[in-house]
């Protein structure tokens, strides 16, 4: 793992961070795909369960199966209440444990560029979906600018300092994702950009929810002192602030569909 790179494997810090980005994401996420409920579900990188819990909040699966590399982060979604009833397996995207065709609905929430090789997590997660099932994801529009701390990254840039980044560097542009779909093989593909806001009650609400200010990120954390509150106070700058000492955090995620052939 590079310097540059966020390891999730602390699901509290992750859900501070993520956590209630996950949920209006998810939200519409899930009214795009229009799922019938009762159907076999398999969360691919369900991280801290946020997703995996508004999942079931929604669409009231048969079954639910969510699957992390990381047991700290499993650790933690079996503590979220509600979800009692999914299973959980700590594995690996490019490898899923189980049969072909096992699934009606597979989604990938957040995760496609933290896997190594996307294009072989796309055609696993496929592999274990029916013909006709859908396979589905989201994932910021990083090169975009859609990045919900863009305003801190920004920042970061302009003081000489690389943000951190997902560990595959892969690009999630809309384009990038409806290609891996045409080429994976599966049909009926469609893409949608789905925008997200949050208002924090103040500049340090939004800032405990960074990777600076959650720890997630040790090599940003771990600059000089002075360097980091310059950073802050440049943020602080950029973002502005209401009358009542709010600030709005904007960002845009990408979504793409598509259905298992056969």
């Amino acid at each position: 793992m590079s310097e540059r790179q966020i390891p999730f494997n602390d699901g509290a810090a992750c859900e501070r961070m993520m956590g209630a980005w996950s949920w209006m994401l998810g939200t519409r996420f899930l009214d795009w795909l229009d799922q019938p409920p009762g159907l076999n579900w398999i969360d691919v990188g369900c991280g801290d369960g946020a997703f995996t819990a508004l999942l079931t909040e929604q669409r009231a699966p048969a079954s639910l199966h969510g699957v992390d590399p990381s047991e700290a982060r499993i650790a933690f979604a079996r503590t979220r209440p509600g979800l009692e009833g999914a299973s959980w397996r700590v594995g690996d995207a490019m490898a899923l444990p189980f049969e072909a065709g096992r699934f009606d609905a597979a989604t990938m929430a957040l995760v496609i560029c933290f896997v190594p090789e996307p294009a072989k997590g796309v055609a696993e997660t496929a592999r274990v979906t029916r013909p006709g099932g859908t396979v589905a994801a989201c994932a910021w529009d990083i090169p975009g600018g859609g990045l919900v701390f863009e305003p801190l990254f920004q920042e970061m840039r302009a003081m000489g300092r690389e943000p951190p980044g997902p560990p595959n560097g892969w690009s999630s542009g809309m384009e990038a994702l409806r290609r891996l779909w045409t080429d994976t093989g599966l049909v009926e593909i469609d893409t949608l950009k789905i925008p997200v806001s949050q208002t924090f009650p103040s500049f340090e609400a939004f800032w405990a929810s960074t990777p600076i200010g959650t720890g997630l990120s040790p090599a940003a954390a771990a600059l000089p002192s002075q360097e980091i509150a310059d950073l802050k106070a440049r943020v602080a700058a950029r973002m502005g602030a209401d009358a009542a000492g709010r600030v709005t955090c904007q960002g845009w995620a990408n979504a793409v569909k598509g259905k298992v052939e056969g």
